[in-house]
C-alpha cells in the first residue's frame, strides 16, 4: 500500500512540474500534492450538511377499471357499472431543507398526484407536510413541514460559479436504502434534451445518482446547494455516471415565488419563438460557432417586438453570459426574474448589437370568456376559453397560439366520449372559422345536425364528422 501511495505521489509531483504557472492562480482549486492531502476526507462536510437532506414519501390512491368492464356477459350479472378497484401507490424521493422553518425543495415528479406526503429527517423522525408550489415544466416543488421547530438548512449557492471539473457530493436516498453520499465532478454544463418537459438546462455530474436520489442535493465543497438531482441516463435503471441536476439559481427564483405566495410559477413572456442554430445557419450568417438561439417568429406588440428583435437574428448572450441554445436562453431569462430588463447580444449579418428586453408576465390580450358547452352537441361537457398568451402559458401551449381552446373536458360527457382533449384548438365548424367562445356557443345553439369539425392538436390539423 505504501508503495502504491508513493508511486502515486511521484506521478502527482510530475504533473505539478509540467503544469503552467497560471494553473495555480486559483488557490482554492488545486490537485492533491502530497500523501497527506490524499488522505483528506469529505466526512466533516457531510456531517455539517447531511441533516438538511430529507426523504420524501408520497402516497396516492389509484383507481383501476375492472378488466371485465364492457363485457356483456359479466355486465348481465354485475350491472352496467363494473366494480372498480382502488390501490395505494407509494413513491420515494429526496428533498433539501433550504429554510429553517421547514421549507423543502424537491422535484415535482416526486410528489406529483400524491394524496399524502411525509418528510423523514436523517435522524428518523417523520413529519406531515403541505405543497406550497409545484410546476411540472421546471420539475420543482416546494413543500412546508408542518412543525414549529427549527430545522437544519443547506445554503443555496450560485450555480453560475460552477465549472466543469469541480468536485461535488450528491446526497439522497437511492433505492430506499437510506441516506447515501456519493462523490464526483461536474462533467458538463447547460445540458438540454435530457427530459421531456419544457426545461432544458442541467448540470451534468458523474457522482452516482440512482432512483430515489431525485430531489436530493448536489453540493459543492463549500457545503452549498448547487443543484437538485433530477434525472439520469441509464439502460438498466442504475447509475452509469451520467446524472443531471437542476441549477441552484433556478431553485432560488422558484423558491422566491413560493415565499411570495404565488399560486403558480410564472416565467417571462418574450413573444417570440426560437430555434437551435445549426452549422449551416451559423456558416450562412458568418458565425464561427453553431451556438445561440435563432429567432423564428416575433409576435406583434410583444416585448420582443418592442425591443426591436426580428426573425432571422440570433441571440448569442444574455447580460454577457453566452447562450448555447434556446433552452439556455429561456433559463437565463427565467433566472433574471420578472419585472427586470436584460441586455441581449444579437447577431445578424456578421454584426452584433445590444438590445434591452423587458421581462414581463404573459398578458391576457383577449378576455378568456370561459364557457361550458351544453345541449345536443359534440362539444357538450367541454370547457372552452379564448386563447391569449396568458391562457396559452397556463395550458402549457405555445404562447403564439390563437383561437378557441378546450381547457377542460368533463368525465363521461359527449365531448369526452367523442375524443376531445384539453389543449385542442377548435378551428372551424361546418366550414365556418371559430374566432371566439361566443361564436362557438352560437354555432352550437343552432344544432345543424351534421357537424364537420376541424381541430388543431399538437400542431396537427384533424377533421372529424359527427351526427
Amino acid at each position: 500500500m505504501q508503495g502504491l501511495l508513493k508511486r502515486f505521489s511521484v506521478s502527482i509531483f510530475a504533473l505539478v512540474l509540467v503544469l503552467p504557472p497560471t494553473a495555480w492562480a486559483q488557490a482554492e482549486k488545486t490537485v492533491p500534492q502530497s500523501e497527506a492531502q490524499m488522505k483528506l476526507s469529505f466526512a466533516p462536510l457531510v456531517k455539517q450538511t447531511s441533516g438538511a437532506v430529507v426523504n420524501v414519501y408520497a402516497e396516492k390512491t389509484v383507481r383501476s377499471q375492472s378488466p371485465f368492464a364492457g363485457d356483456p356477459f359479466f355486465e348481465q350479472f354485475f350491472g352496467q357499472r363494473m366494480p372498480n378497484r382502488t390501490e395505494k401507490q407509494s413513491s420515494l424521493g429526496s428533498g433539501v431543507i433550504v429554510e429553517a422553518n421547514g421549507t423543502v425543495v424537491t422535484n415535482n415528479h416526486v410528489i406529483d398526484g400524491a394524496d399524502d406526503i411525509k418528510i423523514a429527517l436523517s435522524d428518523g423522525r417523520e413529519f406531515p407536510c403541505k405543497v406550497v408550489l409545484k410546476d411540472d415544466r421546471v420539475d420543482l416543488a416546494v413543500l412546508k413541514i408542518e412543525s414549529k421547530e427549527t430545522f437544519p438548512t443547506l445554503q443555496v449557492g450560485d450555480s453560475d460559479a460552477v465549472e466543469v471539473g469541480d468536485l461535488v457530493l450528491a446526497i439522497g436516498n437511492p433505492f430506499g436504502v437510506g441516506q447515501t453520499v456519493t462523490s464526483g465532478i461536474v462533467s458538463a454544463l447547460a445540458r438540454n434534451q435530457v427530459v421531456k418537459n419544457e426545461f432544458g438546462f442541467f448540470i451534468q455530474t458523474d457522482a452516482a445518482i440512482n432512483p430515489g436520489n431525485s430531489g436530493g442535493a448536489l453540493m459543492n465543497m463549500d457545503g452549498q446547494l448547487i443543484g437538485i438531482n433530477t434525472a439520469i441516463f441509464s439502460r438498466g435503471g442504475g447509475s452509469n455516471g451520467v446524472g443531471f441536476a437542476i441549477p441552484a439559481n433556478l431553485v432560488k427564483v422558484f423558491l422566491a415565488s413560493a415565499d411570495a405566495g404565488a399560486k403558480s410559477f410564472e416565467r417571462p413572456y418574450v413573444g417570440a419563438t426560437f430555434e437551435p442554430v445549426t452549422s449551416d445557419v451559423a456558416e450562412a450568417l458568418g458565425l464561427d460557432k453553431a451556438r445561440g438561439a435563432l429567432i423564428a417568429k416575433v409576435m406583434d406588440g410583444s416585448p420582443a417586438a418592442k425591443a426591436g428583435l426580428k426573425a432571422g437574428e440570433i441571440v448569442t448572450a444574455v447580460d454577457g453570459i453566452p447562450v448555447e441554445h434556446p433552452d439556455a436562453l429561456l433559463y437565463r431569462l427565467t433566472t433574471a426574474g420578472l419585472g427586470k430588463s436584460v441586455n441581449l447580444s444579437v447577431a445578424e449579418g456578421g454584426h452584433e448589437a445590444q438590445v434591452s428586453l423587458a421581462l414581463a408576465r404573459a398578458p391576457e390580450t383577449e378576455p378568456r370568456d370561459q364557457r361550458t358547452i351544453g345541449g345536443r352537441t359534440p362539444f357538450t361537457g367541454a370547457v372552452v376559453e379564448n386563447l391569449s398568451p396568458l391562457v396559452a402559458d397556463e395550458l402549457r401551449m405555445p404562447t403564439d397560439s390563437t383561437g378557441v381552446v378546450v381547457s377542460q373536458v368533463e368525465d363521461d360527457s359527449p365531448a369526452a366520449r367523442l375524443g376531445f382533449e384539453p389543449r385542442d384548438i377548435i378551428v372551424s365548424i361546418n366550414g365556418q372559422e371559430v374566432k371566439s367562445t361566443g361564436e362557438l356557443a352560437s354555432i352550437a345553439a343552432d344544432d345543424p345536425g351534421l357537424w364537420r369539425v376541424e381541430i388543431e392538436r399538437d400542431g396537427q390539423r384533424i377533421r372529424q364528422f359527427f351526427r
